[in-house]
C-alpha cells in the first residue's frame, strides 16, 4: 500500500480484486478478517496497560497506514470501481472500543465475543476497520493476571489476508521499552470529489473501456447465487465431481470459531515421518486428519478423498497494488485414506506436483468467482449466462474447505510494553465454502484456528479436539519411529560404562492441553502459553 512522501494517502481507486470483496459482501457473509493477540501486562511500564495509554498509542500511529483513516466512496450507479478517501469526519474512539467479558471470563466465552464481533459487518460508510481492547480473561488457563487481548477487524477491501502481519507490525514493537513516540501530527482531511465528478469520470473510463459497461448487469446478476457458482467454479476451475459435505451450503450470519496452540518444534518432527515433506505439509495433514475425524464423528465421512483451497506466492509484490500476487491451490486432502503417515506422503506428493500447480488458478480469478461470495458474476461469460437462466448446471463445490496462512513474527512483540502471548485469525466465510482453517505462527507456535457458520458446526470445541487428536496422533508416530534410533545410538555407551539402561522417556503432550487450575479458582480449556 503505499504512501505519499509526508506519510498520507491520496485519493486511490480499489482495482477488480479488491473492489470483488465490497461486492461479495451480503447480509449473512461479510470480508471481514480479524486478528486476535493476547497480552501479559506485567512486562509494561508499572505492570499494567490501561485503555487510555492504548488509545493515545495507536493515535500517534495513525499516519503510518492509510488504511486507519480511508473510507470508501462509491461511484455512482457504480459505473466503476471504488474510491479510498480521507473521511472528513474521522472518529478514533469510533473505532477503538473497550469491553470485558462477563464473569468466569473462561476461553469459550472469549471465542464466542470474537465471533461475534468478527460476524457484524462494518460500516461502510467510515474506513472498514474496528479494534477491541478487551479485559475479564481472568478464567483463561495459565493467563497471567491482568491479560488483555486485541481484537483487530479490517475488511479485505482494505488489507490482504497475508498483510494482515503489516498492521500487527504497525501497532507493535520488538522491545518492552515503549519507544518515544512524536506527538500525532495536525491532519486535516482532503475534500473527496463530488457526485457527478465521481459519475462523469466514471462514464469516461467505461467508454475507454467498453467491457466496464456490463458491470453493473454483471453484479446483478449475482443474485443468481446457487447456479451461477456452480457454473463458474465448472467452467473457471474445471472441477472433478468432488464430493459436497455440510460445509458446502448456504452459511448463516452467525460464526463460531476455535484455536489450537502447538510447537513448532514438534511439527518438524512430524515432516520427518516422510522424507521431503515441509512443514506446510504436516500441518495440512493436521487439518485434513481433523476434518476427517470430525464428518466421520457425524457419520457423514465421504468415500471420496476432500479438498481444501490455499493461497501461494507466485510472484514478488506488485508495485500497482502493493501487495505479492497471490494464486490458490487446490489440494486433495487424502481423507479417504486411514493411515495418517500415507496420508501426509499424499498430500506432500500432492503439493509437489507439478499437475497441482498447473491447476492454480490467479487471485484476480479466483475473487471473480467469489472466494467470499459465491456467485460473483463478473467471470460468467454469455453461455453461462444462458445456462443460468435455464436453471442448468451442475452443483459440484469448489472445495471442502479453505486452509490460509497468516504469518506472525518469529519474535516476540509488545504493545506499549506487554508482551504479546498469544497470535490468531478469524477468517470470512461464504456460502459454499463455509469451512476455513487460519494458520497463524508466532514465537516458535504454529496456531491452528477454524472458523466455521454456526450453524453447520454447532460443536466447535469438538471440531478443535479433532485437529488436536489428528495431531498427537503424527506427532506420537513420529517420536515413536525416532525413539529405536536414540536407543540404538545411546545403547554401547552405557555397556561401556557399565551404568544402568535410560529409562524410558515419559511421553510429551503433543500441544497445549489444559491444566488443572489453582484450588478454589475456576479455570477454562484455553491455549496455553
Amino acid at each position: 500500500m503505499a504512501l505519499r512522501a509526508n506519510g498520507r494517502a491520496g485519493m486511490r481507486q480499489l482495482n477488480g480484486y479488491d473492489a470483488s470483496f465490497v461486492y461479495s459482501d451480503s447480509l449473512h457473509a461479510n470480508s471481514n478478517v480479524t486478528l486476535l493477540h493476547i497480552y501479559d501486562p506485567s512486562t509494561a511500564p508499572g505492570g499494567q496497560a490501561s485503555f487510555e495509554s492504548i488509545l493515545a498509542h495507536i493515535e500517534r500511529r495513525l499516519d503510518r497506514s492509510p488504511v486507519f483513516r480511508q473510507k470508501l466512496l462509491r461511484v455512482p450507479l457504480e459505473l466503476d470501481y471504488p474510491y479510498w478517501v480521507e473521511d472528513e469526519n474521522f472518529d478514533l474512539e469510533y473505532h477503538v472500543r473497550h469491553i470485558a467479558l462477563p464473569r468466569p471470563g473462561d476461553w469459550r466465552q472469549f471465542c464466542t465475543q470474537a465471533a461475534r464481533i468478527h460476524a457484524r459487518p462494518l460500516d461502510l460508510s467510515r474506513p472498514l476497520w474496528e479494534l477491541y481492547v478487551i479485559e475479564g480473561l481472568d478464567a483463561i488457563l495459565d493467563l497471567p493476571p491482568g491479560s488483555f487481548g486485541l481484537l483487530t477487524k479490517v475488511h479485505h477491501a482494505a488489507v490482504d489476508v497475508e498483510g494482515g502481519n503489516e498492521i500487527t507490525m504497525l501497532l507493535h514493537d520488538e522491545t518492552p521499552e515503549p519507544p518515544h513516540d512524536a506527538p500525532p501530527a495536525p491532519w486535516f482531511p482532503e475534500r473527496p470529489p463530488g457526485r457527478l465528478a465521481l459519475a462523469c469520470r466514471g462514464a469516461l473510463h467505461s467508454l475507454l473501456s467498453p467491457l466496464r459497461i456490463a458491470r453493473p448487469l454483471t453484479r446483478a446478476l449475482a443474485q443468481l447465487a446457487p447456479t451461477a457458482w456452480s457454473l463458474a467454479s465448472d467452467a473457471v476451475l474445471r472441477p472433478q465431481r468432488m464430493p459436497a459435505t455440510r460445509f458446502n451450503s448456504v452459511v448463516s450470519p452467525h460464526r463460531v470459531f476455535e484455536t489450537r496452540r502447538f510447537e513448532l518444534a514438534e511439527f518438524r518432527r512430524i515432516r520427518t515421518l516422510v522424507p521431503g515433506a515441509r512443514v506446510s505439509d504436516a500441518v495440512v495433514a493436521v487439518c485434513a486428519g481433523g476434518l476427517r475425524r470430525y464428518l466421520q464423528a457425524h457419520g457423514e465421512l465421504p468415500e471420496a478423498s476432500l479438498s481444501a483451497m490455499g493461497p501461494v506466492v507466485m510472484r514478488e509484490t506488485d508495485p500497482r497494488r502493493g501487495r505479492p500476487e497471490m494464486s490458490w491451490l487446490r489440494i486433495p486432502l487424502g481423507t479417504d485414506i486411514e493411515d495418517p503417515v500415507r496420508r501426509l506422503a499424499f498430500i506432500h506428493e500432492q503439493t509437489a506436483s507439478s499437475a497441482t500447480l498447473a491447476e492454480s488458478i490467479s487471485a484476480r480469478e479466483f475473487a471473480a468467482i467469489g472466494m467470499h461470495a459465491p456467485a460473483a458474476a463478473l467471470a460468467l461469460t454469455s453461455r453461462m449466462i444462458a445456462r443460468a437462466a435455464q436453471g442448468i448446471g451442475r452443483r459440484a463445490p469448489l472445495a471442502s474447505c479453505t486452509i490460509t496462512n497468516v504469518p506472525g513474527p518469529s519474535q516476540p512483540l509488545y504493545l506499549i510494553g506487554a508482551r504479546m502471548t498469544y497470535f490468531s485469525a478469524i477468517m470470512p466465510i461464504s456460502d459454499g465454502m463455509g469451512l476455513v482453517f487460519a494458520v497463524t505462527s508466532y514465537d516458535g507456535r504454529i496456531i491452528v484456528s477454524p472458523t466455521a457458520c454456526r450453524e453447520q458446526m454447532p460443536d466447535p470445541e469438538f471440531f478443535a479436539q479433532c485437529v488436536r487428536d489428528s495431531f498427537q496422533e503424527l506427532l506420537a508416530l513420529a517420536d515413536a519411529r525416532a525413539r529405536p534410533r536414540k536407543l540404538r545410538s545411546a545403547a554401547p555407551r552405557a555397556r561401556a560404562s557399565g551404568a544402568a539402561a535410560p529409562p524410558r522417556p515419559r511421553a510429551r503432550k503433543a500441544s497445549t492441553a489444559p491444566r488443572a487450575g489453582q484450588a478454589g479458582r475456576r479455570r477454562s480449556a484455553a491455549p496455553a502459553r
